[in-house]
């Protein structure tokens, strides 16, 4: 176990310290003894100025594991996790009600060994959305880390009020699907189009009440025509999981491996390089959440490679697709911490960027959920370089990009996370607070999500007095009002 005192290199710029007397006040001893996890874990991270995530890496937890124990919506019931919080966090065993074994002086390597040094790339790795490790749905595991936490992911985000969850619909939709009935592909595009606005608008509560029967109809479409028709219904079928994926991830739902998977089968099907790079890019992102980096970066690199537009076809948008995959690649790159790869991706995009034709209507190339433009590789130039570990060399692409050149309120405010997460991990607290403003002022529930919680309230337990703060994570549902 490691002694408190003992300095644990978890950044480059701060170790962390763990006072000798942390666990000696009376306050925290009461905690311990309730097995109040929960609090012990607020009192560390108060103490100490670490991160969610790193007390995730310290105990062998996910960061989203280690957000829903502060919050109350799991409580730790296993003796293994229990224990592995108390090596991980330096926490004498007996004073969580906890007995050394039997020959511990014999197993050093299990008890006494320090843990594995964090490189900053991989705290940032984990700090990001990316930290979920995910089980695949088409496997049958649904829950995720159920057999060390009471309660699983799902359960916790169905107990949870629809507006703070606004991918329940569409979980419960998935699994009980609602009744749909044919339409003609007119209505369907036009329905489509509503709901990707609401995508865009950052507007998910209402978007994920949509995606139900949205899909139904979809795939009653569908099943009623043949040929061409049917090709066409596939692709708004593809789309429309496409939409859900995006849904998912944001609210950090292992339902995204479903529809995921649902969105790719329809692509294929429908015979058209567009919905199914949509489908590649949303399905490949699962993949890095599920820790699959590598072959996520393949997958992408693959698809981007074949997309070669026909004799006559339109160039801009292939070469956009293009783009937006090659992005995504780079970020999910720089998220297995290869760094030369993911700035070969960057460069490729930019490069390629620079070749789409300017369109006269003014109308952003792109995918489905995401455009292709230099603003947006300098968008993911910072998400990158600091999940890499190096946001000093993210900072001066902030200034490259402007909000009014982003497509529309999803990607400005993705762009404002970007840089929050930056000037956070550089340890500038009202950079980052006012980052975080900005959303809330750009798209109201982008603040609600998961992540930006999780940002929030470990804004919180910094050091240092942010005058608002704690009322902006009471009314953002980071903390507890």
């Amino acid at each position: 176990m490691r002694c408190p005192g003992e300095e644990l290199t978890v950044r480059s710029r701060s170790p962390l310290v763990v006072p000798a007397d942390l666990w000696d006040r009376e306050k925290v001893r009461r905690a311990l003894a309730a097995r109040d996890i929960a609090s012990v874990i607020r009192h560390f991270r108060q103490y100490t100025g670490a991160s969610q995530t790193t007390v995730g890496s310290l105990v062998g937890l996910a960061q989203s594991d280690v957000s829903a124990i502060e919050r109350g919506l799991r409580q730790v019931q296993s003796v293994d996790v229990l224990t592995r919080i108390a090596e991980g966090l330096a926490i004498a065993l007996p004073l969580l009600g906890l007995a050394e074994e039997a020959g511990v002086a014999d197993q050093p390597a299990r008890r006494n060994a320090p843990a594995l040094l964090l490189t900053a790339a991989k705290v940032a790795e984990a700090e990001l959305e990316d930290d979920v490790r995910r089980r695949d749905l088409m496997t049958g595991a649904l829950g995720l880390s159920a057999s060390l936490i009471a309660g699983t992911g799902s359960d916790a985000a169905a107990a949870e009020p629809a507006a703070q969850n606004p991918a329940a619909a569409m979980e419960q939709a998935l699994f009980e699907p609602v009744a749909g009935s044919p339409t003609t592909l007119s209505d369907l595009a036009s329905g489509l189009a509503t709901a990707r606005m609401l995508f865009s608008g950052a507007r998910y509560t209402a978007l994920g009440s949509a995606l139900p029967p949205l899909i139904a109809t979809a795939e009653a479409t569908r099943d009623a025509v043949t040929g061409r028709t049917r090709e066409r219904a596939q692709a708004a079928v593809a789309r429309a999981y496409v939409l859900a994926t995006e849904l998912a991830v944001k609210q950090h739902s292992e339902a995204a491996w479903a529809t995921a998977d649902r969105a790719l089968i329809a692509a294929r099907a429908s015979g058209d390089p567009r919905p199914l790079s949509d489908a590649a890019r949303v399905l490949a992102i699962t993949m890095r959440r599920a820790g699959r980096s590598a072959a996520a970066v393949d997958f992408l690199a693959r698809t981007a490679t074949s997309l070669v537009a026909e004799k006559g076809g339109p160039q801009a948008d292939t070469l956009a697709a293009r783009v937006c995959l090659l992005m995504t690649a780079a970020y999910t790159a720089a998220s297995g911490g290869r760094r030369s790869t993911a700035l070969d991706l960057l460069q490729e995009a930019e490069e390629t960027a620079g070749r789409i034709p300017v369109d006269q209507s003014g109308k952003p190339a792109g995918l489905f959920t995401i455009s292709a433009s230099s603003a947006e590789v300098s968008m993911y130039r910072i998400s990158s370089l600091t999940v890499l570990g190096t946001p000093d060399d993210a900072v001066p692409y902030v200034s490259r990009v402007e909000p009014a050149q982003l497509a529309n309120t999803e990607r400005v405010a993705r762009y404002l996370t970007d840089t929050a997460r930056m000037w956070h991990q550089l340890g500038d607290g009202r950079r980052t607070f006012s980052a975080l403003r900005a959303i809330e002022h750009t798209a109201p529930e982008e603040v609600q999500r998961p992540a930006i919680r999780t940002l929030t309230a470990d804004l919180l337990y910094r050091p240092g007095n942010l005058p608002g703060l704690r009322e902006f994570a009471a009314r953002t549902g980071a903390v507890a009002a």
